[in-house]
């Protein structure tokens, strides 16, 4: 039996590689409107009235079975009153199969600001990115590797040396939000043009199209301080990959909790517990994926998600837009 898992998982990971129709999914963060530049890049300068902000964001999926897949990323963003809108950068490295195979990217992007009436706002968002995926031959297993007795004991004949190790290419990306005082909603596309990213033959990166949509709804008042609840539903389809995201963020002070519940169309993934602090210069948020699917008798530890944002003061605070009722995580 050992042995012909073994033998699975060198085929596996061999096609992983050279198939010519492999293609990967995006890298996705419970915690999405706390990395709001990677949601929509029309949330650049959204936030804090107007005035920079910095983001930093981490996610370890599955650390049960090692540090498969570790996401890193860090933002900033500021609405600028001369250019009519709000200016970000992003940037994110995401590791998978140990380092095996590492993906770096940065992107700038840029958002124009439209005031439709006193109540209603639209921002209209566009990015240009540039990845670098970067992949370890040696890392890898072949099936000529394989010894039906001891396993993997051969060297592979497999042209790994001569074989490119770095792909980089150009990305781009766009995307819009409205928003009332209660109300907000989304739509964004990333990977546009659909880059190649193969390393012999060619893949595509496929387009990856985002809707978000939410409500504000103020409950009571606790402390001179306006307890809400914010129901949400996000939807993400990439390829044939489609994924549902809905469930509700309540908040009372400087406190919000969150409850989530995240599936495809055929199975539930997992229910996300988050716990946040909002300060008036900074605000913390921690997130858990409790494992649903079949994966949750692997012991994968399910996924940690840590947020931090730093709110920095600017001279004055633009009063050129409404604020946003988004979520902060």
């Amino acid at each position: 039996m050992m042995k012909e898992i073994m033998k699975i998982l060198a085929v596996f990971s061999f096609l992983l590689v050279f198939s010519t129709t492999a293609n990967a999914q995006d890298p996705a963060f419970s915690q999405f409107y706390a990395n709001p530049l990677y949601l929509n890049p029309a949330f650049a300068g959204a936030f804090n009235g107007g005035c920079p902000q910095t983001t930093l964001n981490y996610r370890d999926q599955w650390p049960g079975i090692g540090r498969t897949y570790v996401t890193t990323a860090a933002s900033y963003d500021q609405h600028f009153n001369s250019l009519g809108g709000g200016i970000g950068i992003l940037v994110m490295n995401d590791r998978s199969g140990d380092g095996n195979i590492m993906t770096n990217a940065v992107s700038l992007m840029y958002s124009y600001h439209l005031e439709v009436n006193r109540k209603f706002s639209v921002k209209a968002g566009f990015e240009a990115s540039y990845r670098m995926l970067n992949l370890d031959w040696s890392e890898l297993t072949f099936g000529d590797m394989i010894d039906p007795k001891y396993g993997f004991i051969y060297p592979t004949q497999e042209d790994i040396v001569n074989n490119p190790n770095k792909v980089s290419y150009p990305d781009f990306s766009a995307g819009f939000i409205g928003y009332s005082e209660n109300l907000f909603f989304g739509f964004a596309a990333h990977h546009l043009t659909q880059p190649n990213q193969g390393f012999i033959s060619e893949s595509q990166l496929p387009t990856k199209l985002t809707a978000h949509i939410g409500a504000n709804i103020p409950l009571s008042r606790y402390r001179n301080s306006v307890t809400t609840i914010s129901p949400n539903f996000l939807y993400q389809k990439q390829q044939d990959f489609q994924q549902f995201n809905y469930g509700v963020y309540v908040n009372r002070g400087p406190i919000v909790g969150g409850l989530w519940a995240r599936h495809s169309v055929k199975n539930v993934d997992s229910f996300i517990l988050m716990v946040g602090l909002i300060q008036d210069a900074f605000k913390f948020g921690y997130s858990y994926d409790i494992t649903l699917s079949n994966l949750k008798n692997s012991n994968t530890l399910g996924a940690h998600e840590l947020s931090f944002t730093l709110f920095m003061p600017c001279r004055s605070r633009s009063k050129s837009f409404n604020t946003i009722s988004c979520p902060s995580f």
